[in-house]
C-alpha cells in the first residue's frame, strides 16, 4: 500500500545482506539494542556515554548553531565469549518503505550528519566481557541549513558476507528559522466501475505526502470521496498516521473506497494535519493542508442499458409503422 522515494544505497550493498539495529524512539525503527530483526542476537551492545549531556539517554539529540562543535561518546560492550573486531562509522539516516528509520551503508556517501560526525577511531577490538568508549565529535558546517538533520553512529561486524550493525541515531537541530511544512502531491482518483447498471463500484485515491519544510514531521490523514455537490459521500475508514518524514522525504499513500456511486464526477479531498514532536516527546498538531481533485465516474452499465432500451423502442416503433403500411384498408 505504501512506498517511498528514498536515498538509494550503492550497488554493492545489494549483494550484501545487512542487519541493522537502531536505538530509536516510537515512530522510528522500533528495535532495541542487542536485537537484530530476522537474525540471531548480536553479541555486543551500544549505549550513550554518561557525561554532561546525561547518563541515561536513548539516543543523541543536539541543538547547535552553524559552525558549532560537540564532543560525545559511544560505549560498546562485548557480551560474547570471543573478542570482537568492530568497524565504527557514521552515516546519514533515511526512512524505509516500511516507515522505519535506517542508516545508509558504510560504502554509501553521506552528505549530512554522517559527514559531520567524526568517530575517534574507525575500528575497535573488544575482549569478552569488556567495554570501551569511542569518542566522537560533531562539527556542523558554517553553511548548514537550519532545521532537523538525522544520522547515526554505527558499529558493525561482517561475517560470511553478512554485515550486522548496531547503532544509535543522532538528531541535530541546526539553529535558525524553523519552517515546518507538508504538501499533498500527485493526488488522483481511479474509479473501477461496475457492470451492474444500478450497482456501486470501487475507487482508489492515491497521493504523495512531501515534507517541504526543514523539520521532521508526521501527518494525520483524512480522505473523503463524494459525488457532485457533496452527494453520496463514502467513508474511507481509518487511515494510519504517516511515519515521521525527514525534510525532503516523501511517502506514497493509496486509500481504497468501497460502494462508490457512479455519479458522473467524483471529488476526492485529502487533508493533512502536520504533527511536530518536540525534544520532550510531546506531539503538537499544526495547521492543516488540503488538496482536492476530480475524476470521472461514468455509469457505463446504466448508459448501455438505456441505449439498449432506446434501440428496442425504436425497433418496436419501426415495426409498428411497417405493419400499419401493409395493413388492408
Amino acid at each position: 500500500m505504501h512506498s517511498t522515494s528514498r536515498p538509494a544505497t550503492v550497488a554493492g550493498a545489494v549483494a550484501r545482506a545487512v542487519v541493522v539495529v537502531l536505538l530509536a524512539v516510537a515512530g522510528l525503527a522500533g528495535v532495541g539494542t542487542g536485537l537484530a530483526a530476522g537474525a540471531d542476537a548480536v553479541p555486543w551492545t551500544v549505549r550513550t556515554a554518561a557525561n554532561e549531556f546525561g547518563s541515561d539517554r536513548n539516543n543523541y539529540s543536539y541543538t547547535v548553531d552553524p559552525g558549532g562543535r560537540i564532543e560525545d561518546g559511544l560505549v560498546v560492550a562485548n557480551h560474547g565469549t570471543t573478542s570482537l573486531d568492530l568497524a565504527v562509522y557514521s552515516a546519514d539516516a533515511f526512512t524505509t518503505d516500511a516507515g522505519q528509520l535506517d542508516l545508509v551503508t558504510e560504502d554509501a556517501t553521506s552528505t549530512g550528519v554522517g559527514a559531520w560526525v567524526d568517530p575517534g577511531q574507525d575500528h575497535l577490538t573488544i575482549q569478552p566481557g569488556q567495554s570501551a568508549e569511542v569518542p566522537f565529535a560533531v562539527t556542523v558546517p558554517e553553511n548548514a541549513t537550519a532545521g532537523d538533520h538525522m544520522g547515526g553512529i554505527v558499529t558493525s561486524l561482517t561475517q560470511g558476507g553478512v554485515e550486522r550493525r548496531v547503532g544509535i541515531r543522532i538528531q541535530l537541530r541546526v539553529g535558525g528559522g524553523l519552517k515546518p511544512g507538508l504538501s499533498v502531491e500527485g493526488l488522483g482518483v481511479h474509479y473501477s466501475g461496475t457492470p451492474n447498471p444500478f450497482g456501486k463500484g470501487d475507487a482508489t485515491t492515491t497521493y504523495t505526502i512531501r515534507n517541504t519544510g526543514n523539520v521532521i514531521l508526521s501527518a494525520r490523514q483524512a480522505v473523503s470521496l463524494s459525488g457532485p455537490f457533496g452527494s453520496w459521500p463514502v467513508p474511507s475508514g481509518q487511515i494510519d498516521d504517516s511515519p515521521r518524514l525527514l525534510p525532503g522525504e516523501t511517502w506514497q499513500v493509496s486509500v481504497p473506497f468501497r460502494g462508490v456511486v457512479s455519479a458522473l464526477q467524483l471529488t476526492g479531498t485529502v487533508t493533512l494535519v502536520p504533527l511536530l514532536t518536540d525534544a520532550a516527546g510531546s506531539t503538537a498538531p499544526l495547521p492543516a493542508v488540503e488538496n482536492t481533485t476530480h475524476a470521472w465516474a461514468i455509469p457505463w452499465g446504466l448508459f448501455l442499458l438505456i441505449a439498449v432500451m432506446c434501440v428496442l423502442v425504436v425497433a418496436v416503433l419501426a415495426f409498428r409503422r411497417r405493419q400499419a403500411k401493409i395493413s388492408p384498408e
